[in-house]
């Protein structure tokens, strides 16, 4: 399979995590795009879904899938969404389609956390992938030299401006030995919305997409 092909079956395979009746948490991004096209061939079997993205709403409403605000409900049952690398303690970087902030407060609401990536996501320590930071905007100069105290190069994300009017500083050039610590530390940086660590919260369920299919991890 390609890569696009294990996406795609990793995010079906996350179907078996929907149970009929429940609101779906949904995330973003282009594995996550494969899992709201699943989502629509069970949308009668659904009450709705959460999104964590402007961009998935529309895809999500183009589908005919009724959207909750978050605010109006006090938990669901299972939130499905990708990752950018993810290690084998279920610690992720997430944020390269700078969602990061609404996906983790979709994240903390969830009972279960469904990750879905392909075989190329899965990493033994995590830093590869630049790590986004969401942060205030008068804030970027300021926190960008905090975070290169620690030992990584951040990088204005021109052009983009988050969901929430917000800029993104991607940090190359980190190794991630202790992700729950740094995740912990960046948020204390002030002008900090938070940073595409997910450890305090990482995932429950991994299911990867493999050339000959799907494998499934749990927590």
């Amino acid at each position: 399979m390609t890569q696009d092909e294990m996406k795609k079956a990793a995010a079906w395979a996350a179907l078996d995590y929907v149970t009929p009746g429940c609101i779906v948490g949904v995330g973003t991004g282009s594995t996550v795009n494969h899992f709201i096209d699943a989502l629509g061939s069970i949308k009668e079997q659904i009450t709705g879904a959460v999104s964590s993205s402007e961009a998935s709403t529309a895809k999500l409403k183009a589908l005919g899938i009724r959207i909750f605000d978050l605010n109006d409900i006090s938990e669901f049952d299972v939130y499905v969404d990708g990752a950018d690398e993810i290690d084998g303690s279920m610690a992720m970087i997430k944020g390269g389609g700078a969602a990061l902030t609404r996906e983790k407060i979709v994240a903390a609401v969830a009972k279960c956390f469904v990750c879905i990536v392909d075989e190329t996501k899965t990493v033994e320590v995590m830093g590869a992938f630049p790590l986004p930071v969401e942060v205030i905007p008068m804030a970027r100069a300021y926190v960008a030299r905090e975070l290169a105290k620690l030992g990584g190069t951040p990088v204005y994300r021109e052009g983009v401006v988050t969901d929430n009017g917000n800029h993104i500083l991607d940090v190359h050039g980190l190794t991630i030995t202790a992700p729950r610590e740094l995740e912990t530390q960046i948020n204390a940086v002030v002008g900090v919305v938070t940073n595409g660590l997910f450890a305090a919260r990482g995932a429950d369920v991994l299911v990867i997409g493999i050339p000959d299919g799907v494998k499934k991890y749990t927590a």
